[in-house]
């Protein structure tokens, strides 16, 4: 059995080998049908739901795993968000959130100005493709949990419920 991530990004086809070391994972592009930058639980959770989706039915005998990062509000305040689904060959839907942050108000108010995490990410802490590094969660947590780590969590979460229904 396979299972198909549905990012290239290295980060998120890492947490799902370090959780399911026994199989093949292969990352392949599929579209969230979201936004680039979602905005809200709701609308990550869709994008991890729908790559899942896309992943599994184009492989109907192997095992399909989304991974959305994004953001959400609580009254003024901006957290970081992650979601993600991982659907099998029954089309059934397991899903999981990870970590929650809080995301300082310039980095706000760039993504209210219509911007991607990742893009501002590179520029505030003068790096590259920090999305497929660290992640903004560790550039705020000083390295302390990284993109990989946050992304791991929410894999174990979705094996664990899969499982469970074996």
């Amino acid at each position: 059995m396979k299972i198909y991530v549905g990012s290239k990004n290295p980060t998120k086809i890492a947490s799902v080998k370090h959780v399911f070391p026994e199989m093949e994972v292969v990352g392949i592009e599929v579209e969230s049908k979201v936004a680039a930058q979602p905005f809200s639980d709701d609308e990550t959770l869709e994008g991890a739901i729908n790559r899942a989706r896309e992943c599994a039915s184009n492989n109907k005998t192997h095992l399909g795993i989304g991974l959305e990062g994004g953001v959400m509000e609580i009254e003024d305040d901006l957290y970081l968000c992650n979601w993600g689904a991982l659907v099998d060959s029954k089309e059934n839907v397991y899903t999981a959130s990870g970590a929650r942050i809080l995301l300082p108000d310039d980095i706000k108010a760039d993504l209210e100005k219509g911007k991607e995490l990742g893009e501002v990410m590179d520029i505030f802490a003068e790096k590259v493709e920090v999305r497929k590094n660290e992640g903004a969660i560790g550039i705020f947590t000083n390295g302390f949990i990284d993109r990989e780590e946050m992304f791991t969590h929410v894999v174990k979460l979705l094996k664990g419920q899969w499982l469970y229904d074996q």
